[in-house]
Parts: structure tokens; sequence; C-alpha cells
């Protein structure tokens, strides 16, 4: 069987699980537990929260920098007034639905009472578990939690061409003990993976191991990394939403997106407290709302804005103010749209990528290399001459695949096939149209060890950006 998928196509039902306190006689609440959402319904919930704070708060707070020094003592750490109710009253007074906290940034201090590392919060002046505080207090407060979690990892050399197995038992259990100890978390939002500036693949530390962890540990937690930096923004490549750093010149397209999405901005200059920001200008609650909040909700786009609290635990005056103008001036009862069917996110290795290829001509430089090189912004450009392009890809070995995904630079190919060598034969895998940049190809498994593309009608010479050949759990 073969399903095709652009932005519409199969929706994953999470796993149930059912506690039931006796075989032959079920209490009532047992009976009375909701049925488990599926991945499409969690992400129209997300939508549906519309607006919520994010808040940048950890050693970089006391260094006057974003990347805090790796090798700074949890004595660093000591906020003297910490009030994460206040934190909470001030996303109340926003109207803002969930707040999003930093447990662990990129220099690996862990604001929480974990077993997995001595670099953590309870070794700080402070001896309190602020992740906790956090969580409680927005939940008394009627919003919904959800933590950022680091995968770069400077103090405990988590980085590129170190890591060892070690490092990834840590970072499983390090999320198995903040998605068991902290209640119902809606969001577990991963940073410093498979991003240009972290460089840690999604094999290096692997993905669908952890989003497999995640999913089993709380089934409805929507997992997303803020990865919009290489992946393109017609499909859920290694999360469950779209994410946009506006301060990294990522944007989201309010005219095209069908992708449920998360743009994000700080109220400040940068997202960690600085010791300028009581004296600066925050940013303008009116613009806030009418070119954020408003034009994204009406793009399936939640929009999360950081507040960072000082040194002392607070937020600071000029941001309180500003947060409870945007409350006046933004409801949160404007209707959000319900979102298109979309496609299930891409999860598992790409077992192409690098691999050896081969092609029809190519046009100048643009050989076939750049097809599977891992790199969106290159193409295999096919030569203006050539009537029937192909392109072809060798696994290196026979193995087994169930998944193609075929991103074009441009949305030239009109129609093509998708074969496989297998026992010493070409074998047919899918024959029919394209249906914009982004085509994903699911399958039952077939083994083979080259796979190929032959591309029967297009608009101009086409131009393949990536093409990814995957074997995804199901």
């Amino acid at each position: 069987m073969v399903n095709i998928e652009r932005n519409a196509g199969l929706f994953i039902p999470l796993i149930v699980f059912t506690i039931v306190n006796s075989i032959f006689a079920p209490t009532l609440e047992a009976q009375k537990q909701p049925a488990a959402k599926t991945l499409f319904e969690l992400q129209q919930d997300f939508v549906d929260l519309r607006f919520g704070m994010f808040i940048h708060f950890n050693i970089p707070t006391f260094m006057d920098q974003d990347w805090a020094d790796p090798d700074a003592l949890p004595a660093v750490f000591n906020p003297t007034k910490l009030n994460c109710d206040q934190w909470a009253k001030a996303a109340k007074s926003a109207n803002m639905s969930y707040g999003c906290l930093t447990t662990k940034h990129h220099s690996g201090f862990a604001i929480w009472n974990t077993k997995t590392t001595d670099y953590n919060v309870m070794n700080s002046p402070l001896k309190r578990d602020v992740v906790k505080e956090y969580a409680d207090a927005f939940r008394a407060n009627g919003l919904k939690v959800m933590l950022y979690y680091s995968i770069l990892d400077t103090h405990h050399n988590l980085r590129k061409g170190l890591i060892k197995p070690e490092h990834i038992q840590m970072v499983k259990n390090q999320i198995t003990e903040l998605l068991t100890n902290y209640g119902e978390i809606t969001a577990l939002i991963i940073d410093g993976w498979d991003a240009p500036w972290s460089r840690i693949s999604y094999d290096d530390i692997p993905f669908e191991e952890i989003y497999l962890l995640v999913k089993s540990l709380q089934p409805q937690c929507l997992m997303m990394d803020l990865n919009a930096a290489k992946y393109p923004a017609e499909g859920l490549f290694y999360t469950d939403i779209k994410s946009y750093e506006q301060g990294a010149g990522q944007h989201i397209s309010k005219e095209s997106n069908t992708l449920p999405a998360l743009s994000c901005l700080p109220i400040n200059g940068s997202w960690f407290w600085k010791s300028s920001f009581p004296s600066e200008p925050v940013k303008d609650p009116l613009r806030l709302v009418n070119e954020n909040i408003r034009p994204f909700n009406n793009a399936y786009c939640n929009f999360i804005l950081n507040v960072a609290p000082n040194r002392e635990g607070l937020i600071d005056e000029n941001a309180l103010t500003a947060l409870s103008a945007v409350g006046k001036i933004w409801a949160n009862k404007d209707a959000v749209p319900g979102l298109p069917s979309n496609s299930t996110p891409i999860i598992s290795s790409n077992i192409a990528k690098g691999r050896a290829t081969a092609s029809s001509w190519s046009n100048d430089m643009w050989i076939m290399d750049f097809a599977n090189d891992d790199n969106f912004g290159t193409s295999w450009n096919s030569n203006p001459t050539v009537k029937k392009p192909w392109l072809e890809i060798d696994l290196g070995k026979d193995q087994p695949f169930n998944m193609i995904a075929i991103y074009e630079s441009k949305p030239l190919i009109k129609k093509y096939r998708l074969e496989y060598f297998d026992n010493g034969r070409w074998k047919p895998v899918f024959s029919g149209i394209s249906h914009g940049k982004l085509n994903v190809v699911r399958f039952d498994a077939v083994w083979g060890g080259r796979v190929r593309i032959l591309i029967e009608d297009f608009d101009e010479p086409p131009s393949i950006a990536e093409f990814c050949v995957y074997n995804e759990r199901r």
C-alpha cells in the first residue's frame, strides 16, 4: 500500500494507556477517562492556545550574555527573590494561555532536582527546584505548562565530535525526569539539535529514540525541535510543530502556511536578562498584538513571547506594564481557524544521506551529489537538454525502507516514478503526479540496495534539493 503526502496525509493515533484497577469491575472513574487525542487534535489544541510566555531563566541570567560560561560554578545562580507566581500572574495579565521554561540551556546547568548531574540548582545557593515551582505556579493560575530543553550541553561536552553513549543516556534520563516528576507537560521544546550552529545531528543523538521516549512517557505531549534554520517550511521534519525564531530571520508565511506552527520573539532585545533591561524600552504592546498575535493566529501559528526574569527571579516593571497593556488590547477570544489536514512528522534517520549517487546529465556544477548532501539550500539540477531525467542513490547495502521524501527547490516536477533495485531488477514503488515542492511517499516496507526517481513530465528542468529515504518505525 502506498500513501502520498504533501501538506495532507495520515494522522498517527497516539497510544492509549488505560489503567484498569480491576479486571472484572473497573471503577467508574476509570470508565470516565477521556480517550487519547490524535496528533492532529493535539496540534489543533496547540494552535488554539494562541499566545504564551517563553521564560529564559538560567545561569546566563547572571552573566549579561545569552551563552553562559560552561565552567561557571553553580554558586553563580542565586535569585534572591524568586517568585514564579509573579511570572504566572504576569502571563495571565496578557491573556496568555501557557508558559515555557528553559530547564537547561546550552551551558548545561539544570534548574530542577536532577539525579543525572551535580551541575544543577540544588547545588546553588537557591537549593530549590525551579521547574517544580514554575509548574505549580502556572497550573495554579490556570495556565498550561511547557518545558524547553537544550541538547547542546557545553558543560558536559555534549557537542559535535565528542558525543559518547553516556551522553545519549544522560539526555534520555533527563527527559525522563522532566516528563515524570512535573505533571502533564503540553509540549517539550528542544533546541541545539541539528541546527547549523550546534552541528549535533539527529544521528549523533538519535531523534527517533528520543521522540518515542517522549511519547511513551507522555503520549499527549507534543515534541518540537527549533530546527527551522535548516528544514523547509513545507513539511514537519523532526518536529510535531513547525517553529520560527524571528530574531534569527525565520519568518512564517502568513499567506501560505498550512502547518501547525510556533513563532517566538523576546519582549526585550535578547533572550536572557541583561542589566540594561530595566531602563530600556520593551516592544510596543500594540505592535505585538497587531503584527504578531492576530496575524499569526490566523495562519495556524501560536505566538510565544519571551519575558526574561531578572537576577532576583522577578520580571522587571517595564515588562509587567507591557504585558498588562497587551491584555487590555487583546482578549484571547478571537476565533482560530481549523488546521488543514497535515502530514505526519518525519522522525526517522535519512539512510540516503551522503550515499553514492548517479544521474542523467546534470546542469553546470549542480551535479547529483547535491541531491542528498543534507542541505536543503543546494540542489541537483537536470541539464536542460535531458528529456527524461533520472536520479539514483546507492544505499550501500540491501536494507528495508518504507518512505521516500523528495524536496524540490522549485515545484517543477509534474509526474514521476519511484523504483528500488532488488534481486537484479528494478521494481516499482510509486507512479503518479507531484503535489508541490515536497512530496512524501509512504509504503509497505521493501528491501533494496538502490532507489531511483524517473521524472516523466516537468515544466522546467527539475531541481531536487534533497532525496531522502527512511525506514520509519510503525
